[in-house]
Parts: structure tokens; C-alpha cells; sequence
């Protein structure tokens, strides 16, 4: 039977329909960084999936009869009763958002020089490791280099290589392992249970702290559920529970699988740590009860905690997600493969091969899918993930050009997503077309949200 979305719309919102003319001048004075596009030049914006989900009348509800209180308030404790149930972490302390959680737990738990492994940091967990002066590694799994298979968890780590470094000269300086669940830089792929165990087992072995980037842990158990033998009679709560089980603690954005505009939390067994976190908290981030979130997010956090794993949710955003990429396909336009669930990422590098690395395929995908059609997304290839020297010019290039097409929760229709297919697809019939760019000026920390290009 086909699946559907277990919600009717309530409460729309207009969206901007612009010219190309318009569309073209808004992208020059940004610079052509699609960060700096204001929204209101953008007619779908899939340029991230974090916060920008629709909440529930059920979480405007709680958020209306939320409770301010500076310390100790009512909807800090409905927050903290979802989020124990969920994770069974003696300790939680809520963030605003995502990277103030890495930011706290890391430069409290990392010492200078020390290394961070991990199957893909993603870019603001990268920089908050390398910001406090430490290595960010990412160790993935050999499936992951192919981009066409459909090995089912190609987010999973590399079991041996992790094992090697924890065996070898390094092994000394690893003060963590990080299992981002679903691999959001390598594809948006799951991680496996089992490769969550053997990662547990090696990190106990070696007395290295195990701790998950759970931002989608939600999306990551369904596809358990569906792919890992030995669960398909789970709910997606259980795998869940059983992951969270599995680590040290962990670091969560509630922007993603809380459906939620703001919120994060820290979540950890070991007292001390706790509470070296909990001092670094309340000095930079607010009360342990409150984290920087008004009441009104704690509430919809824990309300969108319970709405996420229901199993008809996840089945209808599965499917959007495959229905999409099967119109993507049939657009001519190949994806790294099996789609996951929160985006698609675009095989720029092959779409558009005339563009060398060093002027960006996939920024320039990015950019015609915005001049074309009002599209905004993100380039995931050596724009992002590329190494420069000082004069901005591309010294090593990513393994592979992506643009990575975020669905957000519960916001578009079937109907938005076909006339991104179409667009996708005028663009293909003539790929020869689209011009590749240079960099004009990048910071050299995340560059990719303050860079500035010019088309070549």
C-alpha cells in the first residue's frame, strides 16, 4: 500500500516567485555564496534541514503553556523526561543549538594536540574540534567510496583503520570517537548497529571515549529497522534507545529529528565530566535548566521527540525521500546511492565534467539550480572539503563533487519536489552550459559560509 504523510496542512506560508533576471542579480551581489541570498529571493529552499521543519499543532500547543522560569521551570522538566526516556543518560544539560553542545563537550573533554576520529565530522563539528587545537580524522568505511553501490550502511566506520590508530603511534592522542548517525558529510547514509557495537567494544578495549553526533538518530533507526537483519521487528524507539545504549554520551542538534527551530543537548554518564560541562555551560550558554532555550522550545523539543519516531512519519519521509531521488534519476541527473532520508546528494562531478575541480562543479550546480529555478542547496565537494593555500586556490580536491539537496521535515509537497526534478532536468539537457567559479576571498575556517566567488 502506498504511504502518506500522517498530517494534513494547516498553516501555510507563501513562498516567492522571482524572475531569472532577479534571480541573477540577487546571486552577484551575494557574492555567489548561496549563504548570503536573502530568503525572500528564494522560492524552495532546501539549503538545509535543520530547523527549518514544520512544528505540529500539538508542539505550538505545549510552546504556548510553556514555562519561563529561569531555574527548575515545568517545561525544562518535560524536556528532560523526553530526553532521559530516549537516551538513559544519567546526565543531560540542554544547549540552543547543536554547535554550542560540540563547543561545550569538546573543549572540555579535548586537550590541545589530541585527536578526534570519527566515520565523517561534519563542518561545524570540524571546526569546533580544530578551534580548541585539535585533529579532526574521519575514518569511513571503503563502501562509501562508491558513490553507485547500494551497500546498505555505507555511513558506518572503517572498522580496521579505526582499530589501527587506536593500535598504532597515534593511538596515545585519540581523545574520542564520534559516530555521526546518519552520516550527514558521507551521503547521508546510516550507520549499522552492528558497526555502532564494534565501535563500542574497540573504544572500551583501547579506554577511549565513545560519544555519538545524534542529530538524526531518529531517521538513522528507521533505516535500521528497514536494512539491518535482526531488526526488521523492532520499532524505531527501540533501535534508538539501543544506539544511545551503545555510547558514552552524546551530542544531539534538536533542529533535525526534534522538529524543532532551536534546541540541542549534551548527554553523558560520567559525573565529573558532567559536570566540567555543566561550569562551561552555565558561564557561556545559560542555567543548567535552560541551556539558552526559552521555554517555548523545550517544549516543542520535547513534543517533536515523541512525533519523530512514529513509525508512520518515518515511513512517509522515507518515501519522499526515495520518490524524489527515482525523479531525480529519471531527470538524468545520478545521486550517491541508496538515498537515505534527510537529502539528496547530487553527483555534480558527474553531471558536469567540463568543470575541473579547481572552478567547483558542484558550487556551479548549486548556482544554476538557483538561477534556473529560484533552488537553493549547498556544494558538498572541494569548495567545502577541499584544501586551499593562501591565495585561495584549490591545492587538493574533495574525493568527490556533490550538492547536497535537503528535504525539510513536514515543509514541501510532492509537487515542490517534482518541479526540482524539472529543473534538475532542464539543466542536464544542456550541462555544458553551466560555468564553473573561482574564489575571491575565504576566511580560513569555515570558508564556505563566508566566501566570496566570481563566475569564470
Amino acid at each position: 500500500m502506498r504511504s502518506f504523510p500522517p498530517y494534513r496542512i494547516q498553516v501555510v506560508r507563501e513562498i516567492p516567485i522571482t524572475t531569472r533576471p532577479e534571480r541573477e542579480r540577487a546571486l552577484e551581489l551575494a557574492a555567489y555564496n548561496m549563504f548570503d541570498v536573502p530568503a525572500n529571493m528564494v522560492t524552495i529552499d532546501l539549503l538545509t534541514d535543520s530547523g527549518t521543519g514544520a512544528v505540529s499543532a500539538a508542539q505550538e500547543a505545549a510552546a504556548t503553556a510553556a514555562d519561563r522560569s529561569y531555574a527548575g521551570s515545568d517545561s525544562y522538566h518535560r524536556f528532560r523526561a523526553a530526553v532521559d526516556g530516549l537516551t538513559g543518560y544519567p546526565h543531560t544539560l540542554p544547549a540552543h543549538q547543536g554547535r554550542a553542545a560540540e563547543r561545550i563537550l569538546f573543549s572540555t573533554l579535548l586537550k590541545p594536540g589530541q585527536i578526534s576520529l570519527s566515520n565523517t565530522h561534519f563542518d561545524t563539528t570540524r571546526a569546533n574540534v580544530e578551534i580548541i587545537g585539535c585533529e579532526a580524522r574521519d575514518l569511513p568505511c571503503p563502501e562509501a567510496a562508491d558513490l553507485d553501490s547500494l551497500k546498505p550502511f555505507k555511513g558506518n566506520i572503517d572498522l580496521d583503520a579505526l582499530e589501527k590508530t587506536l593500535s598504532g603511534p597515534d593511538g596515545d592522542r585519540v581523545g574520542m570517537v564520534l559516530m555521526t548517525i546518519t552520516n550527514n558529510g558521507g551521503g547521508g547514509q546510516p550507520v549499522s548497529m552492528a558497526n555502532l557495537t564494534a565501535v563500542r567494544d574497540t573504544c572500551r578495549r583501547h579506554g577511549v571515549p565513545f560519544f555519538l553526533d545524534a542529530a538524526r538518530f531518529a531517521e538513522n533507526a528507521w533505516l535500521v529497522v528497514q536494512r539491518e537483519p535482526g531488526y526488521q521487528h523492532h520499532s524505531p524507539a527501540e533501535v534508538a534507545r539501543r544506539a544511545f545504549a551503545l555510547a558514552d554520551g552524546c551530542v544531539a542538534s534538536l533542529k533535525k529529528d526534534a522538529i524543532s527551530p532551536m534546541g540541542a543537548f549534551i548527554g553523558l554518564r560520567d559525573q565529573e565530566l558532567a559536570r566540567r560541562c555543566e561550569v562551561n555551560l552555565i558561564a557561556t550558554e545559560g542555567f543548567r535548566t535552560y541551556g539558552g532555550l526559552a521555554g517555548h522550545d523545550l517544549e516543542r523539543v520535547a513534543q517533536g521527540l515523541d512525533e519523530v519516531l512514529n513509525p508512520h512519519y518515518l515511513r512517509a519521509r522515507e518515501a519522499e525521500a526515495a520518490d524524489f531521488a527515482r525523479m531525480v534519476g529519471e531527470a538524468g541527473v545520478d545521486i550517491v546511492q541508496p538515498p537515505g532520508i534527510h537529502a539528496l546528494y547530487l553527483n555534480a562531478g558527474r553531471l558536469l565534467p567540463h568543470i575541473p575541480p579547481h572552478r567547483f562543479p558542484g558550487h556551479a550546480l548549486a548556482c544554476e539550480l538557483y538561477l534556473a529555478g529560484g533552488i537553493r542547496c549547498v556544494e558538498l565537494g572541494s569548495l567545502y572539503l577541499g584544501e586551499f593555500d593562501a591565495a585561495h586556490n584549490l591545492v587538493t580536491p574533495a574525493p568527490f563533487e556533490l550538492v547536497r539537496v535537503a528535504l525539510p521535515r513536514r515543509g514541501y509537497t510532492k509537487a515542490h519536489l517534482e518541479y526540482v526534478a524539472d529543473v534538475l532536468a532542464s539543466i542536464a539537457k544542456n550541462p555544458e552550459q553551466v560555468p564553473g567559479y573561482r574564489v575571491v576571498d575565504a576566511p580560513p575556517v569555515l570558508r564556505h559560509f563566508n566566501l566570496r566567488l566570481a563566475k569564470i
